[in-house]
């Protein structure tokens, strides 16, 4: 289907053997596996990765922590794989810098679908002869650079994951408009709601930290409670 690199993080092989074989069905070919956490390091040092499907529980390593170190050397988009759903390890995995996830037992053309979605986002654009416009958003006392992939608070550069990025950078081409929960997930995840609604919340509260004088009141983005979330900009702020 096209060079992406997709690396399988589990030891059950039964499990990364029912992946890869629905992947390769639906046209992935560079398809790689690990089943341990050093092997996990030692193969995204040496080799280019886009998509890590990741077991939260390896014989050597918790995959919380693993997220972390592989954080260190690559941007690639993470996808847990995961057998609790309590709201605490929901956090966790998003705070170590996963990206979404998806609970045992799974099917496995939900895995393609949280894939394809990902390539969707990532699709370059053709070049154009077009004038080119920079895409910034400015809400004063934070800037969002699309072109750039930055975000500015207050004057400095604020690290900001993939993922949370790109639902800010929604919010900010939607200012003082509710949307809901679904409306965000379908925008930004690029696929139907398979996960629940700690995915957008969790990303909610990341944003806020860094966009917020103060998280716990926020001026910017703010609960429309019983309808979403509304990133407020000028008269309405």
């Amino acid at each position: 289907m096209n060079n992406m690199h997709i690396l399988l993080v589990d030891d059950e092989q039964s499990i990364t053997q029912m992946i890869a074989m629905v992947l390769h069905k639906e046209g992935f070919t560079n398809i790689h596996q690990a089943a341990t956490g050093e092997a996990t390091l030692q193969h995204i040092k040496n080799n280019p990765v886009d998509f890590i499907i990741l077991d939260v529980m390896l014989p050597d390593a918790n995959g919380f922590e693993l997220c972390s170190k592989i954080r260190e050397y690559t941007d690639a988009y993470i996808l847990f794989l995961t057998a609790k759903v309590k709201d605490f390890d929901v956090l966790t995995g998003f705070e170590k810098g996963g990206d979404d996830y998806v609970t045992k037992p799974f099917n496995p053309l939900e895995i393609v679908a949280r894939i394809k979605a990902y390539l969707r986002r990532n699709q370059s654009t053709p070049p154009s002869t077009a004038p080119i416009h920079k895409k910034i958003y400015d809400f004063g006392y934070f800037i969002v650079d699309e072109d750039r992939g930055e975000l500015i608070v207050d004057g400095t550069v604020i690290p900001c994951p993939a993922q949370v990025f790109l639902l800010l950078l929604h919010f900010c081409k939607n200012p003082n408009r509710i949307l809901s929960k679904d409306q965000l997930f379908a925008a930004v995840w690029g696929f139907d709601h398979f996960s629940d609604d700690n995915t957008v919340m969790v990303h909610i509260r990341r944003i806020r930290e860094r966009i917020e004088p103060n998280p716990s009141q926020p001026i910017y983005l703010l609960t429309v409670r019983g309808l979403g979330y509304k990133l407020v900009k000028g008269n309405e702020q």
